[in-house]
């Protein structure tokens, strides 16, 4: 799903793709840990945007944190089931998801999948913040 650019923002570099996360997810943390993992194709930067040292306004904070997102190279902000297509093509071991994801009629029935997702976010993201205080 394609966004409008913000024309005040900046991507971190121009030939990056920047993956921007909510840091404060134990679920988004660990997966965003997994991608860090691997050395990616293509230069990615990754920026959470869920504290004050992103910069963001409250809305834009609370719109980016909702869903994730990337921020192609050219500028263009990418969301849900798009945002991780582009994300996979960069990723070893996850390129050949991405190119399925690039398949028509793939990303929307990706995205459907993202949505149903996000209604479980919220019970998902307590049951790992209570794994995390009983280590």
């Amino acid at each position: 799903m394609s966004v409008p650019v913000d024309k005040n923002a900046s991507p971190a570099s121009c030939d990056a793709l920047t993956v921007m996360f909510d840091g404060a997810c134990p679920l988004c943390r660990r997966e965003i840990g997994m991608y860090q993992s691997l050395e990616s194709l293509q230069p990615v930067q990754w920026q959470d945007v869920s504290g004050t040292q992103a910069g963001l306004s409250p809305e834009e904070q609370a719109r980016l944190m909702a869903r994730f997102h990337v921020r192609l190279p050219d500028g263009r902000l990418l969301s849900g089931a798009a945002a991780f297509v582009e994300l996979w093509l960069t990723m070893p071991g996850w390129r050949w998801l991405g190119r399925i994801g690039r398949l028509p009629g793939v990303t929307p029935l990706l995205e459907l999948s993202y949505r149903g997702f996000l209604h479980l976010r919220p019970q998902l993201q307590k049951v790992m913040r209570a794994a995390e205080t009983r280590r």
